[in-house]
């Protein structure tokens, strides 16, 4: 279901060691857009803790809220660097900036399309014990809205809004739980969204971070214990021909 995390990297620029990829750049990776938020979650909370509305993959809401390459200050350095042609270059990344979004939001309800009869199943491994973002919280400073990915990054809170509560998820740091299960929340009894599909098999969970998962000797054990096992309870009703289980 996405992770806010990758969205907002796209609007302050992503670190990479003791420095970052600009927004104007991490622009023009297609994959990006791809990582954002499901429409079918909530993404974005105001200060008092209410959920926005606004649609993610519509370019009127990043340029509304003068977001990644709308941002002034970005569009300032693109004009610096391209000079006598950043007219032409900022429209034609305007016009591949609404492109990718539309064909982003093409994908995300692709993934969650029931597919036809099949008998494979997927095998999802991810971690659960750390406060992972969840959802942006939307504050002005002056007229200018920031998004805030952390509860202590936001400057003037209101008192009583639980915002860990409303902001985190137990994850992996970068993914949360719900988002890797391709549910809307945590709660357990709560029935999976009919929008919302994807056959699993079964799932494990460890207590790693996102970028250290495939290192884990636990991931490693089960991992092998996955492809070497054969005649598994989704595989019996199956031709012996049929696929092994996908891993995710």
């Amino acid at each position: 279901m996405g992770s806010a995390s990758s969205l907002h990297a796209f609007l302050i620029g992503q670190p990479v060691g003791l420095k970052r990829i600009p927004q104007e750049v991490l622009a023009t990776l297609p994959s990006g857009y791809q990582l954002f938020p499901h429409p079918l979650v909530t993404w974005l909370i105001d200060v008092t803790g209410a959920p926005l509305d606004d649609e993610l993959f519509d370019g009127a809401t990043w340029r509304r809220y003068r977001w990644s390459i709308f941002d002034p200050a970005v569009e300032a350095r693109i004009r610096a660097t391209h000079g006598a042609g950043a007219d032409a270059y900022l429209e034609a990344l305007h016009r591949y900036f609404d492109y990718r979004l539309e064909r982003a939001r093409r994908f995300m309800w692709a993934l969650s399309t029931p597919e036809p009869a099949t008998p494979i199943r997927y095998v999802l491994f991810g971690g659960d014990c750390t406060l992972t973002p969840a959802r942006l919280a939307l504050e002005y400073e002056t007229e200018t809205p920031v998004a805030r990915l952390y509860p202590g990054d936001i400057k003037n809170p209101v008192a009583g809004v639980r915002y860990d509560e409303l902001m985190l998820e137990p994850g992996d740091g970068s993914v949360t739980k719900p988002s890797l299960l391709a549910r809307e929340t945590l709660d357990p009894s709560a029935p999976q969204n009919e929008d919302s599909f994807i056959p699993i098999a079964y799932w494990l969970f460890l207590c790693e971070r996102h970028n250290r998962l495939t290192g884990n000797i636990n991931f490693q054990d089960n991992l092998l214990n996955v492809l070497l096992t054969r005649n598994l309870p989704w595989e019996m009703s199956a031709p012996a021909s049929a696929p092994a289980p996908s891993v995710q």
